[in-house]
């Protein structure tokens, strides 16, 4: 089993731990979404978005500031 650091998975762009577990949920769910029976997963989703995350390629979505 790895372990992710958290300081390591927070990037500039995501400002807490709640918004991180969100968006690897989002793109594990999307990344499940895309297996076929016919070609499973080499990992699981939630490891993948994991992954992404610590190199700094998870998608994150723009988002409004309400002021």
């Amino acid at each position: 089993m790895i372990l992710y650091p958290m300081n390591e998975l927070l990037q500039d762009k995501i400002g807490s731990r709640y918004e991180l577990v969100n968006l690897v949920a989002h793109r594990a769910r999307e990344i499940a979404r895309q297996e076929t029976n016919d070609d499973p997963l080499e990992e699981k989703p939630v490891t993948m978005a994991l992954n992404e995350a610590q190199a700094g390629v998870l998608p994150i979505p723009e988002r409004e500031e309400n002021l």
